[in-house]
């Protein structure tokens, strides 16, 4: 008699569950649009800016410049000026590069600083002492002229020297003959010292104090300034 074993039932396959079944494309991501206006406002600020230097700098104008010190009253040269160029502006009145030929041989009413622009109300016509007075050179040397001092606008008495190789006058208690004069400018000394002061005389003075600066025989004496 054949023994019967029974016969253990197979485990029941897991259940999958059905997975829906769709069509429909992916999801695209939301856009920044915050970000996309940021980028065009900064595209057009970065035009907006590039516009505004071209055109600024094609507004540039070629003006004049002081191109080293130069004091008051004393004549402009041509390497006292040189060019520059500047934005357009109309709180400024620099004058034109154009110009230069006839700005030349003018004095300035003021003190004239390098690097600063050349402005037409700095320019004096003439010496600025009035038509009345006359314009002597004076070349005087180290001893005859009190060393750095004397600045255009000073009073100064132009006193007379006695001549080389003449004989000593006897003494006197009359005083020197001296003309009364204003600076109007003062050039750089050279390796000696010499300096040429330029001097605004009575056109009654005038003759002499040429004659006798010719002849070397002027002194200057600075008058006490006034406040």
């Amino acid at each position: 008699m054949e023994s019967s074993v029974p016969i253990a039932p197979r485990p029941a396959a897991p259940v999958r569950p059905d997975l829906p079944i769709t069509t429909a494309p992916p999801v695209k991501r939301e856009r920044r649009w915050s970000v996309v206006a940021l980028c065009i406002i900064l595209a057009v600020l970065c035009a907006l800016g590039a516009a505004a230097a071209v055109t600024s700098a094609g507004d540039r104008a070629k003006v004049l410049a002081v191109a080293r010190d130069v004091p008051a009253g004393q004549a402009l040269t041509a390497a006292d000026l040189t060019v520059a160029e500047v934005s357009s502006d109309a709180a400024l009145a620099p004058v034109s590069a154009a110009d230069r030929a006839g700005v030349i041989g003018k004095r300035p009413a003021v003190g004239l600083r390098k690097g600063s622009l050349l402005v037409a109300s700095q320019l004096d016509a003439g010496t600025g002492l009035g038509d009345e007075k006359q314009l002597v050179g004076v070349q005087v040397k180290r001893g005859q002229v009190p060393v750095g001092t004397l600045a255009p606008g000073d009073d100064v008495l132009a006193v007379t020297t006695p001549a080389q190789g003449a004989e000593e006058a006897k003494p006197s208690d009359a005083p020197p003959s001296s003309v009364d004069a204003v600076v109007v400018s003062v050039s750089r000394p050279d390796a000696t010292g010499t300096v040429v002061v330029n001097l605004a005389v009575a056109s009654a003075d005038g003759p002499m104090l040429a004659t006798r600066a010719a002849q070397g025989r002027i002194a200057l004496v600075r008058e006490p300034r006034r406040n």
